[in-house]
């Protein structure tokens, strides 16, 4: 049967491989099914077409187009899953195993989109508050950032050839940045499926994402500033390629995502008839099977108290005695391969080596069973477990890491003992500590969080939702320290400012306003004889203001706010003694002050497009207000935002297209410094165009 040759793409064109290119097999049967190469690919014109093409497309869009596209791009791979499904099993993975591959992949698309609601509706971020640089307010200072002009080129590891690309481009794209994608080549025909579905639906604009199935050997060598370079994958490579000279040169950041020595934990409080016990052994034996232990999260030391070692050894034997190994496909399967043979060679070194200092106490490397497979021609291993008895002497467990299905037991006497075995792994992605104790817990979390990207908790209480030690979420923070490579991938929007440069502007209120599209306080407002509650959504305008009328304060309203309210602090009492009290008089409610704001500024008298009221934020008062103040309100439209939540059917009124409009609603009284009060309303505000 003629081998399948893979394609690159490059340059907006599918390049198959070569005649030469590397063999590519089938992880259970060992039958080659694939070539893959690189060498029709020209790197330097690769990423001159990702910034002249991509670049200027994507920072063009804004976040909320963005977002729209990796909905719509989710949606359609999610429909075509089951070819993926169908593929991945020739890396040896499960159903179950693929499930995180290919769906956990796609979800990082959807929980990416979903950030759009935190962004403005620009291809622009405003990053964090004003900076007031001048004591008359007449001149400040504020921070955007705008997408890189550069190209995204992440170089992946074998184990999840969907989600290692997709949790990388979903935040890249997001960000306004192309991307060019490395997978490993072992299992890069995975990810050749997904790519040519991604290309065939025209969802990205040309030049967002190119696909190197082969070799990218020599792509950094035309890395320029304003690229940017990720790598998952071993330490030792990471390493070579971070020192690499152009990246120096250039200033390229290089995000480094390496595979760790992690760690669980067994609480001390922790005994045998407890809940967390079994949590502790279902979590463990999970995380040394799924994928065949090929995780850069898996769990590699196993950290115990010293008088339930040989608990937790009967149990977690029992357990994965119960995970049959073989061809995923045959039902009853709960362990698939390894990726290849060369993997299969590697792992059993790194074993070998750790049996120079300690010894296999859970499975046997040459009589174990599989099942509808060939367990010579597949990539076959049993779980592995070592028992190390003096953790603290014996240190190859915490310098050698053995990529498969592979782990450690080792007894501590401390919490203080155990976070710093965990430490001794020298910087992991992940630790997790199962525990009933909440003191526990903390100093734990505390003493070890130094040395860990993320640290999981588990116990009877959130084990059942728990998504589990091993499973980074997008919207956290994905890395760790030291041998973990000391970098970070999703997390959120602080993944997406990554692909971003930050840059401080300063100016007048009006014009920070005008580069920024959000009301800066002290800028000018267009005051307009149209009341702003009477305007559409598309009719408003940043910075369209209203001056009210003022209403003097009495203290008859203040006794009628206390009496309504039951709010009868001394302060608002008039027969008060003020004497030693921070205020001079009977003073007004702060809430009573925002009540009658509310009373100024919204016109009540007829229908209007605004919908509803439906938050405050960022309320401060800034100073008492005294019986005989007059209070009027400035109130200016701060920003506006669109709303694409999908209406419910059971709801028709959730149908009436709307966007939510920020209100910066200033308090002021008749003085000379007049400002009391401060806050920002949100309204939902109907559009005029509801087709």
């Amino acid at each position: 049967m003629s081998l399948i040759k893979l394609q690159n793409y490059a340059g907006g064109q599918w390049i198959p491989a070569t005649d030469n290119g590397e063999t590519l097999y089938n992880a259970i049967t060992g039958e080659a099914l694939y070539t893959a190469d690189s060498k029709n690919l020209d790197f330097a014109a690769m990423m001159q077409y990702a910034r002249t093409t991509g670049s200027p497309a994507l920072r063009k869009m804004t976040f909320h187009e963005r977002g729209r596209m990796l909905k719509a791009l989710a949606l359609y791979l999610m429909e075509r899953k089951e070819t993926y499904y169908t593929i991945s099993a020739f890396t040896g993975a499960t159903r179950a195993d693929s499930w995180v591959d290919i769906e956990g992949g796609i979800g990082n698309l959807f929980a990416n989109a979903s950030l759009r609601r935190q962004f403005p509706d620009e291809p622009f971020y405003i990053d964090g508050d004003v900076a007031p640089l001048s004591k008359g307010g007449s001149f400040i200072g504020h921070h955007i950032m705008v997408p890189k002009r550069g190209v995204a080129i992440h170089i992946n590891a074998f184990n999840f050839p969907v989600w290692g690309m997709l949790e990388k481009v979903a935040v890249n794209l997001m960000a306004g940045v192309p991307a060019i994608v490395k997978p490993a080549t072992l299992t890069s025909f995975l990810t050749e499926a997904v790519v040519q579905d991604i290309i065939a639906s025209g969802i990205l604009p040309a030049g967002a994402l190119q696909l190197i199935c082969g070799s990218a050997r020599g792509i950094l060598d035309f890395v320029e500033n304003g690229d940017t370079v990720t790598f998952t994958g071993s330490a030792t490579t990471g390493k070579m390629l971070k020192s690499h000279p152009r990246l120096i040169e250039e200033a390229v950041p290089f995000n480094m995502e390496a595979d760790s020595l992690n760690c669980s934990v067994l609480g001390i409080d922790v005994t045998t008839d407890m809940p967390e016990f079994d949590i502790f052994i279902k979590e463990i034996a999970r995380e040394i099977t799924t994928k065949a232990g090929q995780k850069c999260t898996a769990v590699r030391r196993i950290i115990v108290p010293e008088n339930m070692v040989e608990d937790v050894q009967i149990a977690l034997g029992k357990r994965l005695a119960s995970s049959t190994i073989g061809d995923p496909s045959v039902e009853g399967v709960r362990m698939g391969s390894l990726a290849g043979q060369s993997q299969k060679e590697e792992v059993l070194g790194k074993i070998k080596e750790l049996q120079q200092s300690q010894e296999i106490v859970i499975g046997d490397l040459d009589a174990f069973e599989v099942k509808g497979a060939d367990k010579e021609k597949g990539a076959f291993l049993p779980p592995v477990v070592f028992f190390n008895d003096n953790p603290f002497q014996k240190t190859d467990v915490h310098n050698i890491e053995a990529f498969g299905p592979v782990s450690t037991i080792m007894p501590y006497k401390t919490t203080d003992e155990a976070a710093a075995l965990a430490q001794m792994g020298k910087g992991s992605l992940v630790s997790s500590i199962i525990t009933a104790d909440d003191a526990i817990a903390k100093d734990y979390t505390l003493e070890a969080a130094t040395m860990h990207g993320r640290i999981l908790i588990l116990n009877r209480d959130c084990a059942k939702e728990s998504t589990g030690h091993g499973s980074p979420m997008p919207m956290l923070v994905h890395g760790g320290p030291g041998r973990a490579g000391g970098g970070e991938e999703m997390g959120g929007i602080r993944g997406v400012l990554h692909y971003m440069q930050r840059t401080a502007i300063q100016g007048s209120p009006t014009t920070i306003t005008a580069i920024t599209n959000v009301y800066q306080q002290g800028a000018k407002g267009n005051l307009s004889a149209v009341h702003p509650f009477k305007k559409y959504f598309e009719e408003l305008k940043v910075s369209d203001q209203l001056m009210t009328e003022s209403r003097e304060i009495t203290s008859e309203d203040i006794d009628k706010f206390a009496a309504l309210s039951g709010d009868n602090f001394y302060a608002h009492k008039v027969e008060t003694d003020f004497e030693g009290t921070m205020f001079d008089q009977q003073v007004a409610h702060g809430y009573f002050i925002m009540s009658i704001a509310a009373g100024l500024f919204v016109d009540s008298y007829e229908l209007n497009p605004v919908l509803l009221n439906y938050g405050i934020d960022d309320l401060r008062f800034t100073k008492p207000v005294y019986p005989g103040a007059k209070i009027s309100i400035r109130f200016t439209c701060k920003q506006k935002l669109p709303n694409d939540t999908t209406p419910s059917e059971d709801n028709p009124k959730s149908k009436i297209k709307r966007g939510i409009v920020k209100w910066l609603v200033e308090m002021l009284d008749d003085t000379d410094e007049p400002l009391v009060g401060v806050a920002t309303i949100l309204t939902m505000v109907k559009l005029k165009n509801q087709d």
